[in-house]
């Protein structure tokens, strides 16, 4: 019996929490991301924890989207992070917008201004960031922090009421110039945006600060347990500053480490970037780390979530060898895939001994790990499509495919002993001739024939053709935010080989994007996007096995 799981910190927390009767015994968490691009596999771990943590606890979790930014949100990332939540396997208990509570919000910044503890400020960016000091140095405090209230409360309309330019204001709590937290020098709470909103169109000009409004959203849902990436462990101090201040429902956040996955970038603004200088194709180009571009390349939801689970929750950021999400996407495909046979790199195996024009039909299992898998017919005739590499004209000691008096059995077919080739003008083999044992039939094999290699085939007279896309790491380098220089600098250039012209079994022509399939000997492979009735295109998920690691070794 294996060894249940230990509590991470933050369940150890929720549990005193419930055990002292905190929130009257309720845990209700929230994911908030900023729909300002799509989701990636970072974001899938935050997914999984906060709504993990509302099922394992019979709790809550919203989906809220932070829509404080109108110049950078659009509809489009909305519907793709609900698309996303969902298909990881959550639903959401509540769905709200940051959008629904700008009047509360600015009620709230209303409320310290009326309170001394808010004030408005003409200065510019610069002269505020001048004035902010450094960690070395208190800051100074700005000539407009005395403002009575009166006069604050009156440019804070005239700023809601659109008389002011961009950046012409902005309003920013009074706190402590000198405080050692930098965030807690004054920080800016509102500023002046006239830019048209997905949801309120153009009903506001001035726009909460995410750290204004984070902490009073959490609060209105009465969200018990905020959960955050470490990069906001020194806003907290703020987030609680405001709501004490304003008497409001005491949510409490509490950060963990975020995931970072070598290969690739994690940076919304650098992926962007990668979309937008056409580095890949789009947002879900199956070399990004998006959840679409994951889901493209074949990736399965519940391998996503092992893989969250087995990283677990800490609080120390570190760097997670891509390696273990494509071990958690293998072992997961290894169960789930119906298996199929393909010929990437084709040339023609004829049987001078079979019938000419007789076909006949094989048994062959779907999947030898599900009971329950059933079995597919395969046509079998004289000529077939082999790969390239399961033949060689002078093999060497030990090699277990085809060469010339070799013998090897075809899957689900017959042993065959290679008689002799042919080759073109440029002596590249085009054709491998064979002879077969009629009593080596899979399954009633009566030849006595011991063979230790086995390959697989398709029957010429029935297999489709299919483009076929394999990938690879998108860069070169572990780390490449890290490296020198522009990241786009170690960008690999082979991270994506196209096959025109491979072959297929046929029933392979006739399948749905959420089917996964393993091509036998060659890795785990899903329909994409661009299929069409003429033109079958699979993309490869993930190898049979790390020859990725076996690389870096040689190396």
């Amino acid at each position: 019996m294996s060894e249940e799981r230990s509590l991470n910190f933050i369940e150890e927390i929720i549990e005193k929490d419930l055990a002292n009767g905190a929130h009257k015994g309720r845990v209700h968490t929230r994911f908030p991301p900023e729909p300002n691009g799509y989701l990636h596999i970072g974001h899938a771990k935050s997914i999984c924890l906060n709504f993990g943590l509302a099922k394992k606890y019979k709790g809550k979790c919203n989906l809220r989207f932070d829509d404080t930014n109108p110049v950078t949100e659009d509809t489009e990332y909305v519907d793709s992070i609900m698309n996303d939540v969902r298909w990881l396997g959550f639903e959401w208990d509540e769905l709200h917008y940051t959008s629904d509570y700008f009047q509360q919000l600015h009620d709230f910044a209303v409320k310290l201004i009326e309170k001394g503890l808010a004030y408005v400020d003409d200065s510019t960016a610069e002269e505020i960031a001048a004035l902010k000091g450094n960690i070395d140095k208190p800051g100074s405090n700005s000539p407009y922090r005395d403002r009575s209230v009166e006069e604050n409360l009156e440019l804070f309309a005239a700023m809601r009421d659109g008389k002011y330019a961009d950046g012409e204001k902005v309003l920013r709590a009074k706190i402590d110039m000198g405080h050692p937290n930098l965030l807690l020098r004054d920080p800016i709470i509102y500023r002046i945006k006239h830019a048209h909103h997905h949801r309120t169109g153009d009903t506001w000009c001035i726009y909460p600060m995410y750290d204004f409004a984070h902490g009073q959203s959490d609060s209105i849902e009465e969200i018990t347990h905020s959960i955050c990436t470490l990069e906001f462990i020194h806003h907290r101090p703020l987030y609680d500053w405001c709501i004490e201040k304003l008497e409001i429902f005491p949510s409490h956040q509490y950060e963990f480490a975020r995931l970072n996955l070598n290969y690739t970038v994690m940076s919304k603004r650098k992926l962007l970037q990668l979309v937008n200088e056409k580095h890949v194709s789009g947002w879900d180009d199956p070399r990004m780390p998006t959840i679409s571009g994951m889901r493209r390349r074949g990736y399965t939801p519940e391998s996503i979530r092992k893989f969250a689970e087995t990283i677990g929750v800490a609080k120390r950021e570190n760097l997670i060898d891509i390696g273990l999400l494509e071990f958690c996407v293998r072992e997961h495909l290894n169960k789930v895939a119906l298996r199929r046979m393909a010929v990437l790199d084709p040339i023609k195996l004829i049987i001078t001994n079979y019938p000419e024009g007789q076909t006949e039909l094989l048994n062959a299992e779907n999947n030898p790990e599900d009971e329950n898998g059933g079995h597919r017919e395969i046509s079998f005739s004289n000529t077939l499509w082999i790969e390239r590499e399961d033949f060689m004209e002078n093999p060497p000691a030990k090699y277990f495919r085809l060469g010339k008096g070799l013998k090897v059995r075809l899957k689900h077919a017959f042993i065959v002993e290679c008689e002799d080739y042919k080759t073109d003008e440029n002596g590249k083999v085009t054709e491998v001739y064979c002879k077969y044992f009629p009593e080596s039939r899979s399954g009633s094999d009566t030849s006595g024939i011991k063979v230790k290699g086995t390959m697989h085939w398709l029957d010429v007279n029935t297999a489709k053709e299919a483009e076929i896309r394999l990938y690879d790491r998108l860069f070169k380098v572990e780390n490449p935010a890290a490296e020198e220089g522009d990241f786009k600098d170690y960008i690999n250039t082979d991270s994506l080989t196209i096959i025109p012209k491979a072959y297929i079994e046929p029933a392979l022509a006739e399948t749905a994007e959420t089917d996964r399939f393993q091509f036998l000997r060659i890795g785990y492979f899903a329909l994409d996007k661009d299929s069409t009735a003429d033109k079958i295109v699979f993309n490869k998920t993930v190898g049979l096995k790390d020859s990725w690691a076996k690389e870096q070794k040689k190396g």
